[in-house]
């Protein structure tokens, strides 16, 4: 499955310096004024998984396929977005289209760099944007029309979601807050409400501020939180993997902004990775967490999960122990599994298909 990431925020929040330092190239035009980022700037990045090169070297094999991670830079937000202003409409279609939020709130002075509102203020430019998409996700709620003559049982399901969204909404929650019944929550999918989504919210702080970050960000409201520098995770990007850790180990941070907004992204998706590895390749899949054998085939090929018979199974960590599948299957330790098992994150599957 394909994870995708949108990075928001108000103008100059820091967002497009974040994009340039994840995809590890200027790719994004950052400037000190607002709107230099109209198309959403696109880019695709490797999942760091350490486990790969493991297992690339017990099998002998020199191509490795990571998980990857889509992130989407989306131009600044300002007040009225949902009704249009600064382009608002089309970079809030951009968000729809995301898996996750990542809200990347401006902590960082400098006078060098206009803030919107004219001071920086971490809650109020959240406040904001969440405003924003509330309106926005108001608006969606408002264009539904109630179901007329002979109503069908999932209609008068749907439009009951729609009024209880409505009522709540206004009151200031997000739609994945409301309390719905699981039929309720799968029909207004379709929907494709902004506040359904999940957000990550990354303090961009300065890196005179990033050591007292614990302090900063103590009475912080929201979460979860990540904090950075945006500005720092820039710098490190031409260093050595030794150097980039020992410049992060000067801040006490044990990996640099990019994992850990992956880490926290999949743990807030439920999302894992199960492994494959053989001669040709070793690679990573990305899984909904509780994913049946069955299905997991699918992700590799639809006809693997067509023709599926068992999956052979075993933990990474055993498999590198063990020397690969040779050993491994005559020592007994690798298992056979049905359609119905539900893979776990770390095991190295290869799946047994018919014709």
């Amino acid at each position: 499955m394909n994870l995708s990431v949108g990075i928001v925020g108000l103008p100059n929040a820091g967002k497009s310096t974040l994009f340039n330092a994840l995809l590890k190239k200027q790719v994004a035009d950052t400037a000190p004024y607002p709107f230099c980022t109209i198309e959403p700037n696109r880019g695709v990045v490797p999942v760091p998984d350490e486990r790969l090169s493991v297992l690339a070297e017990t099998v002998k094999t020199s191509k490795i396929t990571p998980a990857v991670v889509e992130f989407v830079d989306i131009a600044g937000l300002v007040k009225g977005a949902h009704r249009g202003e600064g382009l608002g409409n089309q970079f809030l279609a951009h968000i729809r289209e995301v898996s996750l939020i990542c809200h990347v709130v401006r902590f960082f002075e400098d006078e060098n760099v206009a803030h919107p509102e004219g001071k920086v203020n971490p809650v109020s430019d959240i406040e904001i944007i969440n405003d924003e998409l509330i309106l926005a996700d108001l608006a969606t709620l408002e264009k539904q029309k109630p179901p007329k003559g002979k109503v069908e049982k999932e209609e008068a399901i749907f439009w009951e979601a729609v009024n209880i969204l409505k009522k709540e909404l206004n009151r200031g929650k997000w739609a994945r807050e409301v309390e719905l019944t699981e039929e309720q929550r799968n029909l207004i999918e379709k929907l494709c409400l902004l506040t359904n989504k999940k957000v990550i919210y990354l303090a961009n702080l300065g890196e005179n501020q990033l050591k007292k970050r614990e302090e900063i960000l103590r009475d912080f409201p929201f979460s979860p939180v990540i904090p950075l520098s945006a500005r720092l995770e820039e710098e490190i990007v031409a260093l050595t993997e030794e150097e980039q850790k020992e410049y992060l180990g000067d801040y006490q941070l044990e990996r640099s902004g990019l994992e850990r907004l992956i880490r926290l992204a999949y743990k807030e998706l439920g999302l894992i990775s199960f492994l494959t590895a053989g001669k040709k390749e070793v690679r990573a899949w990305t899984i909904q967490r509780g994913t049946t054998a069955k299905a997991a085939a699918g992700v590799i090929h639809s006809d693997f999960e067509k023709n599926f018979i068992k999956a052979e199974v075993i933990f990474w960590k055993d498999f590198v122990r063990y020397g690969g599948w040779v050993k491994a299957r005559e020592l007994g330790k690798v298992r056979s599994e049905g359609k119905d098992y539900l893979l776990k994150d770390g095991e190295v599957v290869e799946f047994r298909v018919g014709s």
